[in-house]
This record gives C-alpha cells, sequence and structure tokens, in this order.
C-alpha cells in the first residue's frame, strides 16, 4: 500500500521521523549547526502548547517573568556541582565588539570581555541572585516565578525538535520558607504536567523520580515524565527538582522567619521544552504523515472544496459558510479554495494531521451536507452527514478523537513494558531485539554487570517506579 512518507516507520523508523517533520513543513535545519527554524505551521503547535501549559502554571499561583539571556560565568563558578553538568554544552560569548581584519568580520582583539559570559542553558544561577535580593522576609514567601524562553546547549548529535542546540522552554524556579513546601512543591508541578501530557497531547506517560545517577545536577529529588515512542526507546518530556538549600546557600536567598531568625530558604526548577513536540509528533504520527490532538491542532477542521471550473465559485462559497458556522462554534477552521487539484488538497492535509477534513462536492452542496473522516481513523470514519448534524457534533467527534488517540497509545504502552527477573534476562531480552520499558530491580542496576549492559545496549535508568520505588524502568533513549 502506498504511503505518504517513506521510508515508513517499519522500515527506518529515524528516516520517517525525519521525513515526516518536512512532508508536515513543521520546521527545518537552520543555518547555525545544531539548529533549527520552526515555520509557522509548526510554531502555530508550539502557541497552543504553550498557551494551555501556561494557564496551568499561572493556577499554580506562578508569575510569568523574563531574565537576561547572558549569565556570569562566576554565577556558574559559585555551584560547582550544577555546572558540572553543563559545562560540555556551554556556549560562551568572549567579545562585545566585530573588526573587519583581513577584508573579514572577526572580533575584535582588543575587545575581549574582562568576564566572559554564558549564554543561558538553565537559568537557576541568575534567577537564584535575584531571589537574593526579592526575598527577605517569609511575608516574601513563597515565590514562585516562571519565564517563557530559548535556551542554548550545544548539542553534538542534533534531530529537530528532540536534540538542539537552542530550543524553546519554560522554566519555573520557585522557593519556600520550608523543606516540606518545596518537595510538596515539585511533586505537584511533576503532576501538573502529567496531567497535562494526558489532557491536552493525548500522551500517556510513566512518572516517577530519577535515581540517584540520573537526577538533575544540583537537585535532591528530579521528579520525571518519560514517554515510550512507538519504536520503543524512551523520551524525557519534563522534569521537576526538589534542589534543596544548594542554590539558596551559593547565592544568599535567606529571610528573616516569623521567630526573627535569619535563614536560608528551600527552592524548586521545573521546565518542559520544545521536545515535547518531538514525542507528540512520534508517538501519534503514522505513515502518511502528521497525526495531531484536537486540542492542539492548528485547524481542527479542513474545508475542502472538490470543485470543477463551472463550480469552484459556488462551491468555494459553500465551503466558506460552513467555516462561519465552525467559526461561530469554537472551532478552528481552514477553507481550502486554492485552485490545487483536489486530490493534493487532501494528501497536504492528511500529512499535517488535520483532525476532520470535510469535503464538500456538487452533491453534498445540493442536499446542505458535508462528507468527513478522522484523520486519526482514516477512510473507515468517513461519513456524509447534513451541515447542521456536523455543527451539532463537532465538539463531540473533536473530543472522541482526543480520547481514542490516548486510548491507542495507552495500549501500545502496555506492549512495551516488560517485567525482568535479572539481569540476566533484561541481557537476553534486549539481545533478541525485544524494545520498550524494562522493570527490574532497582538495587541490580547499581553494580558492574548493568554497567556493562549500559554500554552494550545503550540503556539508561529511566526512573523509579511510582508504585513501588525498589523498581526501576530502563530503556533506550532519544
Amino acid at each position: 500500500m502506498k504511503t505518504a512518507i517513506t521510508p515508513t516507520r517499519a522500515e527506518d523508523f529515524s528516516q520517517w521521523y525525519q521525513n515526516l517533520i518536512v512532508a508536515a513543513d513543521l520546521a527545518e535545519n537552520a543555518p547555525v549547526r545544531g539548529c533549527m527554524t520552526i515555520k509557522p505551521y509548526g510554531w502555530a503547535i508550539w502557541e497552543l502548547m504553550r498557551d494551555e501549559m501556561d494557564k496551568r502554571i499561572k493556577a499554580c499561583g506562578v508569575q510569568n517573568a523574563n531574565f537576561p539571556l547572558l549569565i556570569p560565568i562566576d554565577y556558574f563558578n559559585r555551584e560547582a556541582e550544577h555546572v558540572a553538568g553543563f559545562a560540555k554544552e556551554a556556549a560562551v560569548v568572549t567579545h562585545y565588539r566585530l573588526k573587519k581584519i583581513d577584508g573579514k568580520l572577526q572580533p575584535d582583539p582588543d575587545a575581549e570581555l574582562t568576564e566572559p559570559y554564558v549564554i543561558r542553558p538553565t537559568s537557576e544561577t541568575i534567577i537564584g541572585e535575584a531571589m537574593s535580593r526579592w526575598v527577605q522576609s517569609y511575608r516574601d514567601l513563597p515565590m514562585k516565578l516562571n519565564q517563557w524562553v530559548n535556551v542554548m546547549r550545544w548539542e553534538m548529535r542534533p534531530r529537530l525538535f528532540l536534540r538542539t542546540s537552542e530550543f524553546n522552554w519554560q522554566e519555573g524556579h520557585n522557593v519556600f520558607a520550608t523543606h516540606d513546601e518545596a518537595n510538596t512543591d515539585a511533586r505537584k508541578m511533576h503532576r501538573v504536567y502529567g496531567d497535562y501530557m494526558r489532557e491536552v497531547l493525548a500522551i500517556p506517560c510513566i512518572m516517577g523520580e530519577k535515581t540517584p545517577e540520573e537526577r538533575f545536577a544540583g537537585a535532591d529529588h528530579t521528579y520525571t515524565i518519560e514517554q515510550i515512542m512507538q519504536d520503543g526507546k524512551a523520551l524525557q518530556a519534563g522534569t521537576s527538582h526538589d534542589l534543596g538549600q544548594h542554590f539558596a546557600k551559593s547565592f544568599g536567598i535567606q529571610f528573616l522567619g516569623t521567630d526573627g531568625k535569619l535563614q536560608y530558604a528551600w527552592t524548586t526548577s521545573w521546565g518542559t521544552s520544545t521536545r515535547m513536540m518531538g514525542g507528540l509528533f512520534m508517538i501519534h504520527s503514522d505513515d502518511d504523515g502528521l497525526v495531531l490532538p484536537p486540542v492542539v491542532a492548528p485547524y481542527q477542521v479542513v474545508v475542502i472544496p472538490i470543485t470543477r471550473d463551472d463550480t469552484a465559485d459556488d462551491l468555494n462559497a459553500y465551503g466558506h459558510k460552513i467555516a462561519d458556522k465552525l467559526r461561530s462554534a469554537g472551532v478552528r477552521v481552514l477553507v481550502d479554495d486554492t485552485d490545487a487539484r483536489s486530490p493534493d488538497k487532501m494528501w497536504k492535509w492528511i500529512k499535517r494531521g488535520v483532525p476532520l477534513r470535510v469535503e464538500v462536492g456538487a452533491r453534498e452542496m445540493e442536499s446542505n451536507a458535508i462528507s468527513v473522516t478522522r484523520r486519526d481513523i482514516g477512510k473507515d470514519s468517513k461519513a456524509t452527514m447534513s451541515v447542521d448534524e456536523f455543527i451539532e457534533n463537532v465538539h463531540d467527534m473533536l473530543s472522541q478523537m482526543q480520547s481514542d488517540m490516548y486510548v491507542a497509545a495507552q495500549k501500545r504502552n502496555e506492549s512495551m513494558i516488560h517485567s525482568v527477573a535479572d539481569l540476566n534476562e533484561l541481557d537476553a531480552a534486549l539481545n533478541s531485539g525485544k524494545v520498550g520499558f524494562f522493570r527490574i530491580k532497582y538495587d541490580l542496576t547499581t553494580n558492574e554487570k548493568f554497567d556493562e549492559l549500559m554500554e552494550k545496549y545503550k540503556i539508561s535508568r529511566r526512573c523509579l517506579d511510582d508504585a513501588d520505588p525498589t523498581y526501576v524502568f530502563v530503556a533506550k533513549s532519544y
């Protein structure tokens, strides 16, 4: 059977993913190595994802702010454990001026900065410095801040959306009077992320705490969202960190308590990024292109008039009347009234993953009807109904699609989570080509035998099992 994306997922999942991004017109590699340009359709998806996440963050009492892109290198030196995790990825600004030398613009040797700046890989340090000034007494707590920004982490093996040197994200940074409050809030934001993945992106997740070997540099506890791609690999889609008092002590975040004594605060940080988009595309899409959950689809419905030269004007007008009714009902809709061939129009929107594809031809116009097809099910779902019936039921159709996509992903996940009794069984499973997440006793992963398997199969500890933290999930990852 002919498909729009070749090779197929079964033939070469990695190349299928790259070709999917191109076919759906989402992004392209930028002139700067390791960076990407997100195209308008891809950015529209991110805006919908971002806006829904922002609502949920603000509902937790968090305020948005914005901090500098450049961070003094001295700030990183104050938190040695933290900087060790980012040192190899840091991009450094060393000059403040260019000069033409031998006919080419180059950094001016006379304009070298006294102290270099790091382009932010994350902002714990510079936000910690600000909090040390903004927090003075218990009355200033809790302080909850978030910013939507781009960050830079030099990436040696880039892949669009999944791993790029520059990416967009939100990073939250909260400060509290007690450790219990901080840890409770770190776990709360972890749950916020999990709910978002399920309810907005229709993605079931494995949620748990990172093992000490995998936790965020400088954190006491890291809580993670792990997703399973269609090829069985893991993708870390969001993390929340209990930072203890490490950053408070490094940056002097102190407050006068109710007892009048000066004490160090407790901080957290939490973040998600455009990497979520890569997970969204990998989890739901098929060999014909993108499949988008209705909640984050730029167009939830596309109306395609099936025209001939003598019917184009009337059918396009009919399509726009339907679209006007859909907009009045709060549906995001587009009428493709271009002069492209009808099959080309249909394939374009199939590849872009529009949830509901509405076709209107002369027969539909005569009977005030439409033909509608769900993107996730395809031709088997095609149905003809009156315009009024469609308008009345469109929200239910979109909600059902959102729910069905989640259930389909959940069933696939269940088939790719395996329990193994010991390292020999893990070795045998991986050697046989079995893919997915493997649940094993955590203490079995802390010896040399497991280190050998990590090297042999490129697996890692993803997170402890929330239901029983004596077990850990291990998997290959992106």
